[in-house]
């Protein structure tokens, strides 16, 4: 890989103070202690006490020693100076007169405090390893890996070597790691094998792709075709034979990230790999996408049996409204007979005489049969209907019981005895169902399985079986191995001796007690604490009213006030938004990039030594293209090299990746945190996720209905998070709308950007009891804005305990016996999400599937009720809590709005019919978002220092709720110039508008 990874400001930042050092940094780094003072004392005058001092806090905080020891913030000299008791700080120039006394006091803090060279056996060695244990199991961005070799040197005491030095080391390390990994994956198959694999990319005489062409295309349609298509390409996948290699001890990630090359790139792009490489990477993609494949045909049968279903309820119902009249009159004719009947002035011997009177025997007889046959039972789902679609069924069904074997739990043995039963059927013409098992034929569907001299009939059995798999996956009662969305959750977790070493280490790290007891009892004196502090300041919550005469709904909590924006905010806000500068958005993306460089972060995909000329410019135009929605079309200029189709086409096949805009992204997150203006409307530590809907009017399966959002059409959810500081670090793709508490952890935990949020904000959709508990269990702190809050349940753990007021709200009592019984197993799945055995979404699916919950699951919401009620209790007591909550999400919202103004193209529908294409586009939206609002906060932050130097007063509490959002400056439309002015290309700043200017603005 090149070298030149690191961008210009991060090489400057490279063992040199920051701009700015915050007061926690002052208190954490620069405190002398009674042995520096000690130390420091023995030499003599200010001059070199100072110097000394300061090398010594220099080289702990940086790392280094630096060239010139007093070129160190005023800050830092003064809190030195402060704790020795020197007033003069002025004294410091005569230490820069003696240079050997600077260099005597290097050795003797060396000495003294143990610090070692980089040079110096074996420090380059073990920091090698230890970077290629990170390489080898991970695809961390090389810049991520160079700031954790740097902590790895300062926490040892190694002075940091040249800039190039590391790099060069990080540069070599992955190339090692990678080229190690394809050896492995060469040395594994057959020379059979490996000419199979390379006959992937060659093209059939009379076809336009190739084979590989034909396999990474996964279905697109709902259909019995389809899916017995989607059949077809994993018996294919699965005929090359990888699949029975052992990929043990090979980096599950590293191996996707190449499968997930081969899946995007062109063929020809492949065959010119060197051979290692190119067959390393062919083997990945069909060890992975033989797995993918069964998913993606499991989707469409689990699609088809929802279709089916959909199909036969709504031919019920149309029968039932055509059949309505002839019931009514059924009706009627009944009830006219009941009056009869129940009329008290004709006696019981001669009421049969009178009702016969009145209506006709034969009418009586003709309503009750109209009843038996229209009227349907409480548990009737439309069974007759779904028995009438077996013929639809036998289209697929056969294939599927051919080829995919599935396993069961021991909840699910009855549904899996009777599949097995279905695929003994098949290729007998008269079978006999008598043997089959009917442990699995739920109530409702016994009238129609069995006849009246017991008898079993094979359509209503096929399709109530049917209906029972497709229930049995979703509650992965039913599973499939190899496969990862339709395997078994439950085999992925830590387990044996794996999980015993790994126990008391991942315990101490998340701050867990090994003992349940324990961690109940530090829970509910918390919990407790929660109560009573709510109780306490009742009496003044005047947003609250709790009424015991209404037990189902007691709490009504009312709704923040508006807090009108002060009148020096408003002309802040204005003045701020007339200086900031006209600007094109293909001027924001390049100017961003000059100052980040970010665009250095795509690679080539098969060549990352690869350089062209102008390849930011390339970059940023095909980013933007995918942004906004509108192809490449627009942005072609044939007469700028760095702009033609062929090139921007060529960019967009190699360089844009999942891997490489993750790692573009997270340089923009980077600069944006650094960002002083960032810091003061947020330290990182807080972030919120929410959904962006998109329509997808393509045939795609990920994708689903939803007429609140899509309308007649389908969609899918574009689930993002916003730190405090408005930078939008990690994003995911959901088909529909599904619940968002499945998500909400899993982007946590993925996100790989310099952000480590602690706290996360939600709406209502993404709260659960089960996600309460995971999120205490990985030291996370959950604050969801709950909408239902007069229904919320407040739980407690003592009975006995006394809350006053409270109690009309405390009367739910958690099964802490739950807790203790399953304590192992919940550890066991917070290490195994902790250290990434599982992915969260997959996990937290399975906790949340069905009605009737594991154990596992009951006893992790009795967990998450503790922590829940807690955060219910301060959203009750605390304004500022809730404020705080709604401020956040309000963040998240404004930066949708900003994307929806980007991504205009195509009516704003995302067109892409398979996940990676739009996972790719809307990381793409997401990068450019975040473009934007870096350059917003950058220019901001100029504004207002012109604005002070103009003596107007910019008070700090205006400053904290300004916003890097607006958009009224930007031009998103037309214009698709990739231009710099001369002086913004050689790193200036645009100049601010003055009041000459004409005020134009673009909503």
């Amino acid at each position: 890989m090149p070298v030149d990874f690191l961008t210009e400001a991060q090489q400057r930042r490279y063992g040199r103070y920051p701009e700015a050092v915050s007061a926690a940094q002052l208190a954490r780094f620069f405190h002398l202690d009674d042995t520096d003072r000690d130390l420091i004392g023995q030499h003599r005058g200010d001059a070199n006490r100072l110097g000394f001092a300061l090398q010594l806090l220099t080289v702990r905080f940086l790392g280094s020693f630096l060239p010139n020891p007093v070129a160190v913030p005023p800050p830092v000299v003064e809190h030195v100076a402060r704790q020795l008791g020197i007033t003069e700080v002025g004294c410091l120039s005569r230490y820069l007169e003696r240079e050997p006394t600077r260099h005597a006091h290097r050795a003797e803090i060396r000495a003294a405090y143990g610090y070692r060279d980089f040079g110096e056996p074996p420090w380059s060695f073990r920091l090698g390893r230890w970077l290629f244990l990170r390489a080898w199991l991970s695809e961390e961005r090389p810049s991520l890996l160079f700031d954790l070799a740097t902590a790895w040197l300062i926490e040892r005491k190694v002075l940091l070597p040249g800039v190039t030095t590391l790099t060069r080391l990080v540069a070599r390390v992955r190339d090692r790691s990678a080229s190690r990994l394809w050896r492995r994956l060469c040395a594994l198959p057959s020379a059979a094998q490996q000419e199979r694999l390379e006959a992937l990319l060659l093209v059939p005489e009379g076809s336009r792709y190739s084979h590989l062409d034909r396999l990474r295309r996964g279905p697109t349609r709902v259909s019995a075709p389809a899916l017995i298509g989607a059949l077809q390409r994993h018996r294919e996948l699965q005929a090359l034979g990888i699949g029975t290699l052992d990929l043990t001890g090979l980096p599950p990630a590293r191996i996707k990230l190449l499968a997930r090359t081969a899946a995007t790139a062109w063929a020809p792009i492949i065959a010119r790999m060197q051979p290692p490489r190119r067959l390393a990477t062919l083997l990945a993609f069909v060890a992975v996408y033989e797995v993918t494949a069964l998913d993606d045909a499991l989707d469409v049968l689990d699609l088809l049996i929802t279709d089916i279903t959909a199909q036969a309820e709504r031919l019920g119902q149309q029968q039932r409204l055509r059949t309505v009249r002839d019931l009514d009159q059924a009706a009627l004719a009944l009830r006219e007979a009941c009056v009869l009947l129940l009329d008290p002035q004709y006696p019981d011997l001669e009421v049969r005489t009178v009702v016969l009177k009145h209506i006709p025997e034969e009418r009586l007889r003709r309503a009750m049969a109209t009843i038996e046959t229209l009227a349907r039972p409480a548990d009737d789902h439309y069974q007759e209907e779904l028995v009438d679609r077996y013929q639809r069924v036998r289209r697929f069904l056969p294939a599927v019981l051919r080829q995919v074997q599935f396993q069961a739990t021991p909840s699910g043995q009855p549904v899996l005895e009777a599949l097995q039963f279905l695929r003994s059927l098949e290729g007998k013409r008269h079978a006999d169902c008598q043997a089959a098992p009917r442990e699995c034929i739920p109530t409702p569907w016994r009238r129609l399985v069995i006849d009246q001299d017991d008898q079993v009939q094979r359509p209503a059995y096929t399709l109530c079986t049917l209906g029972r798999l497709q229930d049995g996956l979703r509650r992965r009662d039913l599973y499939v191995s190899p496969s990862e969305r339709w395997g078994d959750p439950r085999a992925k977790l830590l387990q044996g001796p794996q999980w015993e070493a790994q126990r008391g280490p991942l315990c101490r790290s998340l701050n867990l007690p090994v003992n349940a007891d324990q961690a109940l009892a530090q829970l509910g004196a918390q919990l407790d604490t929660a109560y009573r502090r709510t109780l306490a300041n009742l009496p003044t919550n005047t947003a609250v009213r709790i009424d015991p005469a209404h037990p189902a709904r007691p709490l009504t909590l009312s709704h923040l006030d508006h807090i009108p924006e002060p009148d020096s905010l408003i002309d802040l806000r204005a003045r701020v938004n007339r200086l900031l500068p006209r600007v094109d958005l293909p001027e924001i993306l390049l100017e961003m990039q000059l100052r980040t460089g970010f665009a250095s972060a795509f690679t080539h995909v098969s060549e990352a030594q690869a350089r062209i000329s102008d390849l930011p410019t390339s970059v940023c135009a095909v980013l933007l293209a995918e942004a906004c929605n509108i192809g490449l079309e627009p942005l072609v200029r044939e007469d700028n090299p760095a702009l033609t189709r062929n090139r921007l086409s060529w960019i967009q096949q190699n360089y844009i990746r999942a891997d490489t805009l993750a790692q573009a992204n997270a340089c923009l997150v980077e600069g944006q945190t650094a960002n002083p203006l960032a810091q003061q409307w947020g330290g990182g530590e807080v972030a919120s996720a929410d959904g962006m809907r998109f329509v997808t009017p393509v045939r795609t399966l990920n994708a689903g209905p939803n007429r609140k959002y899509f309308g007649a059409e389908r969609g899918i959810t574009y689930y993002n998070f916003t730190s405090d500081q408005y930078a939008g670090f990690h994003g995911l793709v959901i088909p529909g709308t599904l619940r968002d508490s499945i998500y909400i952890l899993a982007g946590l935990l993925e996100q790989q950007t310099c952000l480590q949020p602690a706290e996360i904000m939600t709406d209502t959709a993404g709260a659960s009891d089960v996600v309460f508990g995971l999120f205490w269990l990985l030291g996370y702190q959950f604050s969801p804005r709950l909408a239902d809050l007069g229904g919320a349940r407040f739980w407690r753990l003592d009975a006995d305990a006394d809350y006053g007021a409270l109690n009309a709200l405390a009367k739910h009592r958690i099964t802490g016996s739950r807790v203790v019984r399953q304590w192992e197993d919940i550890l066991r799945v917070a290490g195994s999400l902790k250290l990434g055995a599982i992915r969260a979404d997959e996990l937290v699916r399975s906790l949340l599937k069905g009605d009737r919950p594991s154990s596992l699951t009951q006893a992790m919401a009795d967990l998450g009720r503790i922590p829940k009620t807690i955060h219910l209790l301060n959203f009750l007591d605390d304004e500022t809590y809730r404020r705080r909550i709604l401020i956040q999400l309000n963040r998240g919202e404004g930066r949708h709005a900003v994307a929806r103004k980007i991504c205009h193209g195509q009516r704003g529908e995302i067109r892409k019919r398979y996940r990676e294409g739009q996972e790719d586009q809307l990381s793409a939206l997401g990068l450019v978002v975040n473009a934007v609002i870096l350059w917003n906060t950058i220019y901001t932050a100029t504004a207002l220092e012109q604005l002070r130097a103009e003596g107007y007063a910019v008070r700090p509490e205006d400053v904290a709720r300004l916003s890097p959002l607006s958009t009224h400056h930007i031009n998103v439309l037309g214009r698709y110039a990739f231009l710099l002015s001369e002086q913004v290309a050689r790193g200036g700043m645009r100049p601010l508008r003055g009041p000459e200017d004409d005020d134009w603005s673009l909503a």
